[in-house]
């Protein structure tokens, strides 16, 4: 494994829930990661990725189909053959173009041959693993928009240039800013699954931890990622376990009514909050261990899911934070 070990990752436990959630069940809708620079986000994100086990693709497709699934794909790829490859972890870089995100015409087949073939984009890259974003609130809001559409759909419909492809697209998708450096439009934040902020440790002991691993890290990686198998191999088994055990994990109605009373309290628009609170409390109760959804579940997972989708009230100054935890307190003691 190469890269840092998600185990490793000192603190910063609420990104790597966030993480954990987002890889048992992506219909969540993608992590945001909000933050300062260097407090580990792109970090935890390849980590984790790196983490999980390989997967199987059939052998000479481009849009990384599984060989055990029904397919339509572009390739028409109908190889028994499979190989193993990393769980894919792309990095979408600023300034990206809708050509180099979607897909487009291979323009050199084209000239030469006189053929119109589809050249996959870099959501095809991701199908099947992560797709990571730095610096989203300095991204095009046409192509984040874009990008929300298929992760949220799972598909990727291209018509362009006589061309009219569609692929799977399934990936999570992490995004990560700095608020000083612009925010995100609110249409755009309330789309993702989770927010998570992150700050830099103040806790003296912990910065010194991190700078110790770090430099191990950068000493001898092999090393310490030998030193770390161990518990990566456990957070695996974990994930592995709760994406089984994720279609039983039961929501009691009184759950679903007090996530209900929850939205409505804090103001939380449309209905993308009482959702995203639905399908992260089941995760975390599937990572539990647990087979019921229980108020505790609800109350862990509710900053997570709701900061990101709350309206300034010019009236209460204080932090979306504290204004969910004040209404669970007022709602459940």
């Amino acid at each position: 494994m190469g890269g840092f070990p998600f185990s490793a990752i000192v603190g910063q436990d609420e990104m790597k829930r966030a993480l954990l959630i987002a890889a048992v069940d992506a219909r969540i809708g993608g992590v945001m990661i909000f933050g300062d620079r260097g407090t580990g986000k792109s970090t935890a994100a390849r980590a984790l990725a790196a983490t999980l086990p390989l997967i199987k693709i059939v052998e000479g497709c481009r849009f990384n189909c599984d060989p055990d699934q029904p397919h339509d794909c572009p390739d028409h790829c109908s190889s028994n053959r499979a190989r193993k490859i990393s769980v894919p972890f792309v990095d979408l870089p600023l300034g990206s173009t809708e050509d180099r995100v979607l897909g487009s015409l291979d323009l050199e087949r084209a000239l030469a041959h006189g053929e119109k073939q589809f050249e996959p984009g870099l959501l095809a890259k991701a199908h099947r693993g992560f797709l990571y974003i730095d610096e989203i609130n300095l991204l095009e809001d046409h192509v984040v928009d874009l990008l929300l559409d298929v992760a949220a759909s799972g598909e990727n419909l291209v018509e362009r240039d006589g061309l009219s492809i569609r692929h799977n697209a399934r990936f999570v998708l992490v995004g990560s800013g700095n608020p000083e450096e612009g925010e995100l439009r609110p249409q755009l934040l309330d789309r993702f699954g989770l927010s998570v902020e992150v700050r830099t440790p103040q806790d003296i002991s912990e910065r010194v931890e991190i700078m110790k691993r770090c430099d191990a890290n950068e000493q001898d990686g092999a090393s310490f990622a030998a030193a770390w198998a161990a518990e990566d191999a456990k957070v695996l088994r974990r994930i592995a376990r709760a994406k089984a055990a994720l279609p039983s994990v039961e929501t009691p109605e009184s759950i679903l009514s007090d996530m209900a009373e929850l939205c409505k309290a804090v103001g939380a628009d449309g209905l993308r909050g009482e959702l995203t609170l639905m399908r992260a409390s089941r995760a975390v109760a599937a990572l539990d261990g647990k087979k019921t959804v229980t108020r505790a579940h609800l109350k862990s997972i509710a900053p997570l899911a709701l900061r990101h989708r709350l309206r300034r009230n010019i009236l209460d100054e204080t932090g979306s934070t504290v204004r969910i935890e004040r209404a669970l307190e007022e709602l459940f003691g």
